[in-house]
C-alpha cells in the first residue's frame, strides 16, 4: 500500500480546452499576450531605471511591482503555451511544486506592494512636506524587499505541507498550471489541514492588505477633498485612481479563487478567474499605471527620440 501513494509521480494538466481546432489559435493569442506583457513590463522596469525624473519612492514601487507581475506572467504562461502544443501535457511532480511556488510568492508580494504603493500615496498626499524625509531610498529599498521576502515564507509553508500528501489515484489536474486546490482533490492524503492553512493565511493577507490599502485611501481621499487647487485635486485623483483601479482587478479576483473557490460544476468558471488573474492583470497594470502618467510618457518619448 505504501509503495501504491508514492507511485504517481508525474501529472497531468487539462489545460484551457480539449477540442483540438483551438489548441494553435489559444497558442498564438496566449504567445501575444505574453510578449506585450513581458514587453510592459520589463520596459517600465528599464524606463524608471534609465530615467533620473523617475528615481522617486512612487516609481521605485511602480518598478518592484512590475518585476512581481513579469514574474507571475512568466511562472504559468510558457508552460501553458508548450502544453497547448504537446499532447501529453505531462508535469512532474517537482514541477507542479515549483510553478506553484513562484506563482504564489509573487501574488503574495504582490499584495504586500500595494499596501506600500497606498503607504506612499498616503505620505505623499497627507504629509507632503515630510515626504522625502519619511520616503528616504533606503526605505523604499527595505519595503520592497520585505514584500518579496514574506511572499517567499509564505509560501514556503504551503509547499511544505505538500509534502505530507500523497498522490495514488488520479494524476490528472483539472487546470492549465499547477493550482493548490485542484491538487488537493486528487490526493490520497486528506487535504482538510492544507486547505484549512491556504483560507486562514490566504484570508488574513487579503484582508489585512486590502483594509490597510482602504484605510490609506479614505485618508488620501480627504487630503484631496480639502484641497483648494483643482489642478492639484485632479493630480492626486489621476495617480489615486490608477492604483485603486489595480487594486480592485487584483483582489477582486484573488477573493473569488481562495476566499470563496469553486468546485465542481465552477471548475470552468474558476479557470476563467484563474486566467484573468495570471495572465489578463499583467498584462493590463503596466497600462493602467501608465497611460495616464505624464512623466512615464515623457520618458517614453525620450527614449523614442533617442
Amino acid at each position: 500500500m505504501e509503495a501504491n501513494k508514492t507511485q504517481v509521480t508525474q501529472f497531468v494538466l487539462t489545460g484551457l480546452t480539449d477540442r483540438p481546432g483551438l489548441q494553435v489559435p489559444l497558442f498564438l493569442v496566449f504567445l501575444a499576450i505574453y510578449l506585450i506583457t513581458m514587453v510592459g513590463n520589463l520596459g517600465l522596469i528599464l524606463l524608471i531605471w534609465k530615467d533620473p525624473q523617475l528615481h522617486t519612492p512612487m516609481y521605485f514601487f511602480l518598478g518592484g511591482l512590475a518585476f512581481a507581475d513579469a514574474w507571475s506572467s512568466s511562472s504559468v504562461t510558457p508552460r501553458m503555451l508548450v502544453n497547448l502544443l504537446d499532447k501529453s501535457r505531462m508535469i512532474s511532480l517537482f514541477e507542479c511544486m515549483a510553478q506553484y511556488y513562484f506563482f504564489g510568492s509573487s501574488a503574495t508580494t504582490e499584495c504586500f506592494l500595494l499596501v506600500v504603493m497606498a503607504y506612499d500615496r498616503y505620505v505623499a498626499i497627507c504629509n507632503p512636506l515630510l515626504y522625502p524625509v519619511v520616503m528616504s531610498n533606503r526605505l523604499c529599498i527595505w519595503l520592497i524587499s520585505i514584500s518579496y521576502v514574506i511572499g517567499f515564507l509564505h509560501l514556503t509553508i504551503h509547499i511544505g505541507l505538500l509534502f505530507r500528501l500523497t498522490f495514488c489515484r488520479s494524476n490528472i489536474i483539472h487546470h492549465f498550471y499547477c493550482e493548490i486546490l485542484p491538487l488537493y482533490t486528487i490526493s490520497c492524503t486528506d487535504p482538510s489541514i492544507n486547505a484549512l492553512v491556504v483560507f486562514i493565511f490566504s484570508t488574513f493577507i487579503q484582508a489585512f492588505t486590502f483594509m490597510t490599502i482602504i484605510v490609506s485611501y479614505t485618508r488620501v481621499l480627504f487630503a484631496i477633498l480639502k484641497k483648494k487647487s483643482e489642478k492639484g485635486r485632479s493630480k492626486a485623483f489621476s495617480t489615486c485612481s490608477a492604483h485603486l483601479l489595480s487594486v480592485l482587478l487584483f483582489y477582486g479576483t484573488l477573493f473569488f479563487m481562495y476566499v470563496l473557490p469553486g468546485s465542481g460544476p465552477d471548475q470552468y468558471q474558476d479557470k476563467m478567474y484563474s486566467l484573468f488573474y495570471t495572465i489578463i492583470i499583467p498584462l493590463l497594470n503596466p497600462f493602467i499605471y501608465s497611460l495616464r502618467n505624464k512623466e512615464v510618457l515623457g520618458a517614453l518619448r525620450k527614449v523614442i527620440k533617442k
